[in-house]
């Protein structure tokens, strides 16, 4: 979504507090017959302003804090697994099984099953008239290495001989922490979501056509260059304020 920066916005809130000011300064002088423009119109758009840009401002520290938690959360989480597989090879588990759990071990660290094939090697493949695709490593979203962690788990409860003295290794400690690393991913897609709507919300506030902060400022400043001219002292201090519209 393409806007001004956060910077932008709060710049265009303090113009209209100022252009604010300078209309109260020219008293009864100052008498639109537009709605929107009059003075008791503007002061209330300011004050929405201000609150919708407080709110962008919670929604953006809620987030920032959702991913920081999470980020935490899976910090210890490629070494872990990395234990769990072991733990699991010194087992008496069968190849295949270890194969299995070794699929989801790779897609959990964004390892290949394959090294990967040059430029040279690819190009020497499709002389060939071989096909050169291969398969992205990049399985590492939040979402996917929950799925995976989840499908792990299951195997390991599938398996008998699957039962370590670890605490940290055992089934339910691995349970227990694949919902809390659900419940901080589900944490930070609320909290995008928020944020969204919050800024979504600002936007319509500052920057709607016709009626949002930006527009409704340019309208009262031609007011003032209607009244006084474009040459007087009243217009050319308003006329420094510059409001800048979100770009479409």
């Amino acid at each position: 979504m393409a806007s001004t920066s956060e910077t932008g916005h709060a710049k265009n809130v303090a113009n209209l507090e100022s252009l604010i000011t300078s209309i109260i300064a020219l008293g009864t002088t100052y008498n639109p017959s537009k709605d929107s423009i009059k003075l008791a119109a503007l002061q209330t758009l300011l004050n929405v302003s201000k609150d919708s840009l407080n709110t962008v401002n919670i929604a953006q520290a809620a987030y920032s804090n959702a991913v920081a938690a999470r980020k935490d959360a899976f910090k210890p989480f490629s070494q872990l697994i990395t234990r769990v597989y072991n733990s699991l090879k010194a087992t008496d588990s069968t190849i295949q099984v270890d194969q299995s759990a070794r699929t989801i071990v790779r897609k959990l660290q964004g390892r290949r099953a394959s090294t990967k094939i040059t430029e040279e090697e690819k190009k020497a493949l499709e002389a060939e008239g071989k096909e050169a695709n291969q398969i992205s490593a990049s399985q590492m979203s939040f979402d996917n290495r929950i799925e995976n962690f989840d499908k792990l788990i299951m195997l390991l409860s599938s398996i008998p001989f699957y039962n370590p003295n670890e605490e940290e290794l055992k089934i339910e400690t691995l349970r227990a922490l694949y919902n809390r690393l659900k419940e901080k991913n589900t944490d930070v897609i609320l909290a995008t979501i928020q944020l969204s709507n919050s800024r979504i919300s600002r936007n319509k506030i500052l920057y709607k056509e016709n009626t949002g902060l930006v527009d409704i400022a340019f309208d009262s400043k031609t007011y003032i260059k209607s009244v006084f001219g474009a040459t007087s002292p009243q217009y050319k201090q308003v006329s420094r304020l510059y409001f800048k519209n979100r770009e479409k």
